[in-house]
């Protein structure tokens, strides 16, 4: 046997009744949904239940399988004691998930634990399981990465595989809430990404389209909050080649965070169901669009880094450079990003250049290969970068934050000879605040040091 079923489900502590204290009423859809699941996953009666949180450890570029027999979490960061999660984990599924992994150079394993304890991502869908009848299951439990898509789907099929060598009848538990951003009065607030996200979740559990969720954009995945995308593209790799049948269970989100609830069982194989192959053709022709359109200033950044990674030299236009690139003077920001995620990004606050060409060349080398929050780039990463260049406009001292747009000024804090900056328009970064903390993380300024700062605001003209 292999995976014989998986489920997306959702991880709100307050669906306990003893963190809940009656608000589960208020979402009593998911908790019936919730026990329909798990009273279907007893009946099927799998030796193993494989739960992917986004809780668990998680590593930039490692996936995190937890070792040991066996773990406990509670819900004491809610505000209740007395409430315990126990599993048992099939160490034997672990230990060979890891030793494929490592055998394939995939990174993956067991290595690294900081905290034994269950997050709550996995304790709640393993507490509804028990109580519906499976409390003698072993788990396998691993977290996501920060790693491409591709490779949370390369996870998946190895977990698939490991199931199918053993013999195991295997449980795949996606946990992970959908948008925290469904309502203003919710407590991450309103982003319109975040409504669109969970109908494309909901309609891909009633289709079965797993490819729709796949192809969602990292930048779209950070401004709808959410933080079952990873789980769910690992389910998707665990159900290549599989027919399934799916139903929506439920949808609801009445706190502004979006719970819902699906089933995917597996009724036999089908080539038709490998979403892998679709998915990189479909990144690879984003990838090609966005070359095809980019800006001199791009062209010249990306042309940069792709000359210094292979040869370690820098590049030289083989044609003259447009006016725009050898006239002005400028700091200018280069920003690299893999996948969606960020891979390197430095610049400089003003011109240190003669233009900005050679402004642009010398920032793409430093982010590309000395951007200290990163490993340097190396030449098989280089198809699937994507960039940008942000020339910054002359800077204006400002008197508070009330000054600022975050989306249409960038900021500069300083303190003595400290000095930190923000660029505009970010992910994620949307009140003045939150800009200004950044900045001055950035700068190693202390936040009690907040009064003492001077604040100056500027503006980018932004190449992608």
């Amino acid at each position: 046997m292999s995976v014989i079923a998986a489920y997306i489900v959702p991880h709100p502590p307050l669906i306990f009744p003893e963190v809940g204290r009656g608000k589960e009423y208020e979402i009593q859809d998911t908790v019936n949904a919730y026990r329909a699941a798990s009273a279907e996953i007893a009946e099927l009666a799998p030796g193993t239940v494989v739960v992917v949180s986004p809780h668990a450890q998680m590593y930039a570029d490692y996936f995190h399988i937890s070792p040991g027999a066996s773990a406990s979490g509670d819900m004491r960061a809610y505000g209740v004691s007395g409430v315990t999660v126990s599993a048992a984990y099939d160490t034997e599924f672990a230990e060979a998930l890891t030793a494929a992994c490592e055998a394939e150079g995939f990174p993956a394993g067991t290595l690294g634990e900081r905290d034994r304890a269950l997050d709550h991502g996995t304790a709640i869908p393993l507490r509804f399981i028990q109580e519906a009848g499976a409390e003698q299951v072993k788990v396998v439990r691993i977290g996501v990465s920060g790693l491409s898509a591709e490779d949370h789907y390369h996870l998946g099929m190895r977990i698939r595989d490991v199931a199918a060598r053993l013999g195991r009848r295997t449980v795949f538990i996606a946990s992970g809430d959908l948008s925290h951003k469904l309502l203003d009065h919710g407590p991450y607030g309103y982003a319109p990404e975040g409504p669109a996200f969970d109908k494309v979740i909901t309609e891909t559990i009633e289709s079965g389209d797993l490819l729709r969720v796949m192809e969602l954009d990292a930048s779209f995945c950070e401004r709808a909050g959410e933080c079952g995308h990873r789980p769910i593209v690992v389910m998707a790799g665990a159900l290549d080649g599989m027919e399934v049948e799916t139903k929506l269970l439920s949808y609801e989100g009445p706190f502004g965070v979006g719970y819902g609830i699906g089933s995917f069982l597996v009724t036999g194989t089908s080539e038709d169901r490998q979403f892998l192959g679709p998915y990189l053709a479909h990144e690879q022709a984003r990838l090609d669009e966005r070359r095809r359109a980019e800006s001199p200033q791009v062209s010249l950044a990306r042309n940069t880094v792709e000359t210094y990674v292979k040869t370690r030299r820098m590049f030289e236009p083989p044609e003259p450079l447009p006016e725009a690139l050898t006239d002005p003077r400028a700091g200018v920001f280069v920003s690299i990003k893999k996948h969606g995620n960020l891979r390197g990004c430095i610049g400089t606050i003003a011109p240190t250049k003669e233009n900005i060409g050679l402004e642009i060349r010398h920032n793409a080398i430093s982010a590309a290969a000395h951007d200290p929050r990163f490993d340097a780039i190396e030449p098989g990463e280089l198809p699937y970068l994507t960039y940008s260049v942000d020339v910054l406009q002359p800077a204006e001292k400002i008197a508070s934050a009330g000054e600022l747009d975050p989306e249409k000024y960038g900021v500069i804090v300083s303190l003595g000879g400290k000095r930190g900056l923000l660029l505009p328009d970010l992910d994620g970064v949307d009140d003045a605040e939150k800009q200004i903390e950044i900045a001055m993380q950035k700068a190693g300024i202390s936040k009690r040091d907040r009064e003492k700062i001077q604040l100056e605001r500027f503006e980018v003209v932004r190449y992608r």
